[in-house]
């Protein structure tokens, strides 16, 4: 069991040591929350390399200590030659989920790189850039001790990516997965992350480097090309948010699963928690139960902001947020449909010492993305695509341009009492359900944050490496409430302990005394760094 950290100037958390540290490095310097970020994203995307990478999306919100919150909207969109006939005239009948063919949307987390900096230089951030990407340059041109989560997952999911272009010549050792603790090198992504730093971030998309990513994909046979890049731009956007009796709580805007992260939060409230006791059946039944609610909603309005059927913010309308509430049944669990599948990110927080923070996230959607490799550049490309559907009457079919549906989704709240909250986790179906979890557990009923991290958790659905759509608790749930989780129709599968199956949580909180708290997960490889 992790100890709680706490700190007096700055903290720092994610689901690798080597990330936290570089971010916490960057405090140290003077730098902002945002810097810090920065610093961190990049260095977790060499270190954690089949979680995420530059070649995927991210995803910002940002809470300033005085102002509005703001949010990133950093995906890219697919090909302008990703047409459902394009992929029907092969013989396709969904988007595969591996190959060149998956890697159909631009990589759009370099451009929320950039976007965020501009957002930190108006407010007095001044570190370079050849800074924030020292770290991450340093551990892809020296190597880093490789991961028993990268060994591991490697070796269990070798089959479907062993052939796609450019993956063992980079994520291999002898056309096997590198040994834990092995040193794992990346050269040719150091040499893009140099080039970044010489010739600046939206050279990823309009400049020799674009150039150089617009021919490896041609090479590898991926539908994106240069004009795709260079019409890609990160976008400001306001976070949507959920006011609720403890405060304020924000979300990212669609194309992602946000507004389900607040539903489930506000169909919950709106049920009452009057008489619910902590960790008990009727605590996760009730979040269980407006998780099927709010996943309702998600199918319904949740896809490219340009084709939503309503505004994102009416999503979680108290209209919406009452017929939920109304939907469950505190001794009875209703039937449950299928998820949307598996997904692999990082989430990352940050808040520096003048109250500025920061909740991120990025991700190449499935391990290691589409698998492909860029034979020049060393980018591993995301599969985000793969969400899209080849059937035009779909809410996400897919279409030139158009944005895919994302289960990211950093959160944070702004509670009542003056406490600042950012907190988050990966995990495809499973990222709202963890954010109920750990905001439910540290904001209502006061446990530390590390200790509503670190509690047993639950997932309805599937993410990454799962297909089954069941309700998974870890094995530490007493026996007592399993069983009635059961009686009341839950269809239980039990994991390991500490499973991976349900994420990889963390958050930091800044109290009005201006102690810092942060928790990291004893599921992942990360730690809560701070000073």
């Amino acid at each position: 069991m992790l100890n709680t950290v706490y700190g007096t100037q700055g903290m720092v958390t994610s689901p690798h040591s080597l990330a936290s540290q570089a971010g916490l490095s960057i405090l140290r310097q003077g730098g902002n929350a945002i810097e810090a970020m920065v610093a961190a994203a990049a260095t977790i995307a060499v270190v954690y390399p089949h979680m995420n990478s530059i070649g995927g999306d991210g995803f910002w919100v940002i809470i300033p200590p005085d102002g509005e919150p703001v949010a990133i909207r950093a995906c890219g969109g697919a090909a302008g030659n990703a047409t459902i006939e394009a992929y029907t005239k092969q013989g396709m009948k969904s988007i595969p989920f591996r190959g060149p063919w998956a890697a159909n949307t631009v990589a759009g987390t370099v451009g929320g790189w950039k976007t965020a900096l501009d957002i930190s230089q108006e407010r007095g951030g001044k570190l370079n850039l050849a800074t924030l990407l020292k770290d991450a340059i340093h551990y892809a041109q020296e190597g880093i001790p490789v991961t028993p989560s990268q060994s591991l997952l490697t070796a269990k999911k070798l089959p479907e990516l062993i052939n796609q272009p450019g993956f063992a010549e980079t994520f291999l050792d002898q056309g096997k997965s590198f040994a834990i603790g092995a040193r794992f090198r990346q050269p040719k992504l150091a040499n893009t992350l140099q080039r970044l730093v010489s010739e600046g971030l939206d050279s990823f998309y309009r400049g020799a480097l674009a150039q150089d990513i617009a021919k490896d994909l041609a090479a590898i046979g991926s539908p994106l090309t240069l004009h795709d890049l260079e019409r890609y731009e990160a976008q400001r956007v306001n976070p949507l948010y959920l006011r609720s009796q403890w405060g304020t709580v924000y979300n990212m805007s669609l194309p992602t699963q946000g507004a389900v992260s607040l539903a489930i939060l506000g169909i919950a409230e709106r049920f009452g928690w009057q008489n619910i006791k902590e960790e008990s059946a009727d605590y996760v039944h009730l979040l269980v139960e407006s998780t099927k609610q709010a996943f309702k909603l998600r199918d319904r309005f949740v896809t490219d902001p340009d084709a939503a059927p309503i505004p994102a913010q009416d999503i979680v309308s108290d209209e919406h947020l009452l017929a939920g509430a109304q939907g469950i049944t505190l001794d009875k669990a209703l039937p449950w449909g299928q998820g949307k599948g598996p997904a692999d990110t990082v989430w990352l927080g940050a808040i520096d010492n003048n109250g500025l923070a920061v909740s991120f996230i990025q991700s190449i959607y499935h391990e290691y993305g589409s698998g492909c490799v860029l034979p020049t550049t060393g980018l591993n490309w995301q599969n985000r695509g793969a969400s899209f559907s080849l059937n035009p009457e779909h809410l996400l079919a897919l279409a030139p341009y158009k944005k895919p549906f994302h289960t990211l989704n950093p959160a944070a709240v702004k509670l009542k009492d003056g406490r600042v909250m950012v907190y988050g986790t990966m995990g495809g179906d499973g990222q709202p359900q963890t954010q109920a979890a750990v905001f439910t557990r540290h904001v209502i009923f006061g446990q530390p944050l590390q200790q509503a991290v670190s509690a047993p958790r639950w997932l309805l659905g599937r993410t990454w490496g799962q297909t089954s759509d069941t309700l998974k608790l870890e094995s530490r749930f007493p026996k007592e409430l399993v069983d009635e989780l059961k009686r009341r129709g839950h269809d239980v599968e039990l994991l390991n302990d500490y499973d991976e199956t349900v994420g990889h949580a963390g958050a930091v909180v800044r109290h009005p005394s201006g102690i810092f708290e942060g928790a990291s997960d004893p599921r992942s490889n990360g730690v809560v760094a701070s000073f």
